[in-house]
Parts: structure tokens; C-alpha cells; sequence
């Protein structure tokens, strides 16, 4: 009889142990998806700055003139 207490106390400090581990690495992979989502936000940000950018630098070209059929044309002859 005692030794099934013994097993059933083992096996519950064991359960306790695994529980242990689970929260401690719940703990790093929360603190990992946090730091993640982070990065992400600040990329996100670069990003859109970046786009204002292009968009900022497009908006300074001249646009370009359509080409006229009939050279095409010619030029394809």
C-alpha cells in the first residue's frame, strides 16, 4: 500500500514538474510573440513611410507623353 502512495506522490510531483515547464515556456513564448509583433509594427510603419516616399517622388515626374499612332506605326514598318 505504501508503495502505491509513493508512485501516485511521484507521479503528481512529476505532473507538477511538466506543469511547471509548460507555464515557464508559455511565459517565453508569450514575451517572444510580443516582441514579434512589435518588429512587425515597426516594419509595417517603415513601410508606409517608405510608400509616402515613392508616392511623394512619382508625384515630382513629369508624366510621359503618349505616343502618337501613326509613329508607331512607321517605326514598326
Amino acid at each position: 500500500m505504501s508503495s502505491e502512495f509513493q508512485q501516485l506522490a511521484d507521479k503528481v510531483a512529476q505532473l507538477a514538474q511538466l506543469a511547471q515547464g509548460l507555464r515557464d515556456e508559455n511565459a517565453e513564448l508569450r514575451r517572444h510573440v510580443k516582441t514579434l509583433t512589435e518588429d512587425n509594427a515597426q516594419l509595417n510603419q517603415r513601410i508606409d513611410e517608405a510608400y509616402q516616399r515613392v508616392s511623394a517622388v512619382l508625384s515630382e515626374l513629369p508624366a510621359a507623353a503618349p505616343a502618337e499612332p501613326s509613329e508607331t506605326t512607321a517605326e514598326a514598318a
